[in-house]
């Protein structure tokens, strides 16, 4: 099978949809360069609070919900490429519209609350965008990956989710640089929105080029496409078996049956949903949007604080790669619980220097610790098992509620952030760390290796008795 597989046409295709994964960093992380600017030009000009802050810094996970939600039906009723376009534009028109949320309709450098509400309208169709991008860029890459490959190509996925962060962190560094506040409050946080625009046109452009998953394509009984898709990616000597493990787990007619969802008992949607909510509560987000202002915080100064958000941008690649290397290796559940421990470590080490008021460079050292251990783990592993765990009858509503509830989470844990940090700091940071130590326990107890499963044996896997015997194992 390796002999025969077109290692270097996987990889196009894994790096094409993987541009999903670098819009929805760089339109996620965006904010952390501009979120000082809009609280000065849209928020405090008008008079308004934290609660209004919070909830326009995050209001783009508002259309991240939706778009999970949403994944589910454009996934199966339009296919996994078309979706991935639909996901494109609509983060083209959000980099425009959030950098110049005045056209048309208001004149610029006149806030008012209807300003405000266009500006968070349009974050809001990003969010769609990202929400689309999220659910439907793994499940892309996983269907089309070979099973002992495809831990490590839809964990590139997650490497590019964080390459884009990294790449927005030196744009809005470059934006920034050298400039005077009133510049940059005025006109250079609409330039970082705006330079989005670049790679969503790329995105649509490329993904004209790439064709639509066999697994689709076998639910929509086009069975000589999804043939020659397979052949193309394993060869003519595999193509023809794999095509019939596909079919045999398939059905069109009852793909889309939300009465179906439940066909393999409610065990596997809640381990999802739970898998998506404790990727959000131990706080990453959190050190993602608000990474300048945690570090001004610590008493870094505007440019130093970018350049340590751009360190830990460096940090979350390498060890991103690392779980690319292992994750095919080592297993998901190894790294997930080896993720939480580190990540315990690190907020419970934060909220302790926060208990004693001492700031400085060991509270760089715990947050460094933090992220590195969310990037080898719970960063990308998360988005493996979201888009290979669930049987294929399932999978397209499954991974939309799973999805749908991580972005809930992160809405939840990215709105309350500074409305905690003003009661505790020490406290919010614990949060966090505990429930670090409960996702190791989760981890323990509920997910199933699925390291080397193909996705037709998904279904067997969590048929009545098999599981019970898989999830400690």
């Amino acid at each position: 099978m390796k002999k025969n597989r077109n290692s270097l046409y996987i990889f196009s295709l894994t790096l094409v949809a993987a541009i999903g994964g670098l819009l929805f960093g760089y339109d996620t992380a965006v904010i952390s360069g501009a979120e000082k600017s809009v609280q000065s030009y849209l928020i405090d000009s008008l008079g308004l609070g934290t609660l209004a802050h919070g909830a326009t810094i995050s209001s783009a996970l508002i259309g991240c919900i939706i778009g999970g939600l949403v994944s589910g039906y454009f996934a199966s009723k339009f296919g996994r490429k078309n979706s991935l376009i639909v996901a494109a534009v609509l983060f083209f028109l959000s980099a425009l519209g959030s950098g110049f949320p005045e056209f048309l309709f208001f004149t610029q450098g006149e806030p008012s609350m209807a300003l405000l509400l266009t500006f968070n309208i349009y974050r809001i169709i990003g969010g769609i965008g990202v929400g689309l991008a999220s659910a439907i860029t793994p499940m892309y890459i996983g269907e089309i990956a070979p099973a002992d490959i495809r831990g490590k190509m839809v964990s590139f996925n997650q490497f590019m989710i964080i390459f884009g962060m990294l790449v927005v962190y030196f744009v809005n560094w470059g934006i920034a640089n050298g400039q005077p506040l009133e510049w940059i409050n005025e006109i250079g946080w609409r330039y970082m929105f705006a330079s989005e625009a670049i790679p969503a046109l790329l995105f649509g452009i490329l993904l004209l080029f790439v064709p639509e998953t066999p697994r689709y394509l076998a639910m929509k009984k086009e069975d000589s496409k999804a043939l020659k898709v397979l052949t193309k990616i394993n060869g003519s000597k595999e193509a023809n078996s794999i095509l019939a493990e596909i079919k045999q787990t398939v059905s069109l007619s009852n793909d889309t049956s939300s009465g179906n969802l439940f066909l393999y008992g409610k065990l596997v949607i809640v381990i999802g949903i739970l898998l998506s909510v404790f990727q959000q509560f131990v706080g990453i987000n959190v050190a993602l949007y608000y990474a300048p202002r945690i570090f001004e915080s610590m008493g870094a100064a505007k440019d130093a604080s970018m350049l340590q958000t751009i360190v830990m941008g460096l940090v979350n690649v390498i060890f991103t790669v690392v779980a690319i290397y292992t994750v095919d290796k080592w297993g998901r559940k190894p790294l997930l619980i080896t993720g939480s421990i580190g990540m315990a470590i690190g907020m419970f080490g934060v909220a302790g220097l926060a208990f004693s008021n001492v700031i400085g460079v060991s509270t760089l050292v715990f947050i460094i610790i933090y992220t590195a251990s969310f990037m080898m783990s719970w960063g990308p592993i998360c988005w493996v098992l979201i888009s290979e765990i669930f049987p294929n009858k399932i999978r397209g509503q499954a991974v939309a509620i799973a999805v749908a509830a991580q972005w809930a989470a992160n809405y939840f844990i990215s709105a309350t952030y500074p409305m905690m940090m003003e009661y505790s700091g020490g406290l919010t940071y614990g949060f966090y760390g505990l429930m670090s130590v409960l996702s190791a326990l989760f981890v323990w107890k509920w997910i199933p290796e699925t390291k080397g499963k193909t996705l037709e044996q998904m279904d067997n896997l969590w048929k009545k008795g098999n599981i019970s015997q898989q999830k400690v194992s």
